[in-house]
């Protein structure tokens, strides 16, 4: 592992945090002040080319000046009534989400998890009171590998050893096949089936795509059996693909998409799930909610980035670059510093040689270079830059990762 000089002031920063802030992350050793676009600083002025993008939550930059500036216009006019009551910027987000996903309702939470949460009650919902399962029976279909969030239920159905070791019992009503099996997914639906849970491409896992064709099988096969497809498109969505959603690689359109992350622009938590009326139409009042859902000052800020992706530029940019960064990082391969690139929009996971150690080792000589990127399951990082980012800065984290990388072969060799 490439040495890191943290100075006096950020140590003393890393260290109020471990003393006084549960150890649920294990964060690389940089205090991040400021921020503009696809750069960040340190709290010493050090400069650096943030590759994660706050897992997509970033999509559209730091400090993005159309978003900041409906969110400072809300700011000095309201920012929270509650559901209690209405609120003059509810309307128009719910109208604008719905539309860009081509559906009719939305039910705004604030972050990825409780979305996800708020599906699997969805889900059920509509399967006790419209399809017709005994009560108490309904059973919901994930995959292997998958990732929606931490909260109890969700952990209930990940085979992640860290995520549910000591956090049993667990909820019942799961059935895990794997990713892209489209055979697997048929087998396993019954007549209490609910829906089929999954997320178009799994970030946390690596960035897994599945086999070119799934998700249309998966559509056409819940369809056939009147089982709900639900697509968390949190970290997928919002151009990050390089579409609008990642279903539409295939031109997929799910029964009930769960989005969070870019929605907020980096500002604020905002999540929804988006349905048409005969599923998202079936809650009636108190029997779901939340404080912070739906506030005014997300409702401005969710309805800024919504007018953003309407122009495709932020799709399009995401297809472009990423096609720049897996053609810079796919000789890799040859070369033997990794064993494979992944590659949807401006999203890459690149799955490092053993021989070079693990993946953090080499995030740690990135830090040293002045690129932020992030490690999943020992072996893959991740890269997912802003969409903003420019080309000169793109050419930065390439000449900087690969020296990274041959820099990590040299001492090896």
């Amino acid at each position: 592992m490439a040495d890191y000089a943290i100075s006096p002031a950020q140590q003393r920063a890393i260290d109020q945090v471990n003393t006084y802030s549960a150890h649920n992350y294990k964060p690389l050793p940089v205090v991040i002040a400021t921020a503009d676009g696809a750069r960040v600083r340190d709290i010493d002025g050090r400069e650096y080319i943030d590759c994660l993008a706050a897992y997509s939550a970033v999509n559209f930059g730091h400090q993005n000046a159309q978003l900041l500036k409906a969110a400072e216009k809300q700011l000095h006019t309201l920012t929270l009534t509650s559901r209690a009551f209405y609120s003059e910027p509810f309307g128009p987000f719910v109208q604008d989400l719905a539309e860009l996903c081509g559906k009719d309702m939305v039910l705004p939470m604030n972050s990825g998890a409780e979305a996800v949460e708020t599906a699997i009650k969805t889900a059920r919902k509509w399967a006790y009171e419209s399809k017709g399962v005994p009560d108490g029976q309904a059973e919901i279909i994930v995959m292997a590998g998958n990732f929606h969030g931490r909260t109890t239920t969700i952990v209930s159905f990940s085979d992640d050893p860290e995520a549910r070791q000591s956090f049993s019992p667990f909820t019942p009503g799961f059935r895990t096949v794997p990713f892209g099996d489209a055979a697997a997914l048929e087998a396993a639906i019954g007549e209490n089936t609910a829906a089929v849970l999954l997320e178009p491409i799994q970030g946390e896992a690596g960035v897994i795509i599945p086999p070119a064709g799934f998700l249309t099988e998966v559509r056409a096969i819940t369809s056939r059996h009147n089982v709900l497809m639900i697509a968390d498109e949190i970290q997928s969505g919002l151009a990050r693909a390089g579409e609008t959603f990642a279903c539409d690689r295939e031109g997929v359109v799910p029964d009930l998409y769960v989005l969070g992350k870019a929605l907020g622009g980096g500002i604020m938590p905002v999540s929804a799930v988006v349905a048409d009326r005969d599923i998202l139409g079936l809650f009636q009042p108190g029997q779901h909610g939340s404080t912070f859902g739906g506030n005014p000052l997300a409702c401005a800020i969710g309805s800024e980035v919504v007018e953003i992706l309407r122009t495709g530029e932020m799709q399009e940019a995401s297809r472009r670059k990423g096609a720049r960064l897996a053609a810079a990082f796919k000789p890799l391969v040859a070369e033997g510093h990794l064993t494979a690139v992944r590659q949807a929009g401006l999203w890459l996971g690149l799955d490092v040689h053993p021989s070079l150690g693990t993946a953090r080792d080499i995030c740690y000589r990135l830090l040293d270079k002045g690129v932020l990127a992030k490690d999943t399951h020992t072996k893959t990082i991740r890269f997912a830059p802003p969409l903003v980012i420019s080309d000169a800065e793109l050419e930065e984290v390439i000449e900087h990762s690969i020296a990274a990388f041959e820099g990590a072969a040299a001492d090896r060799d």
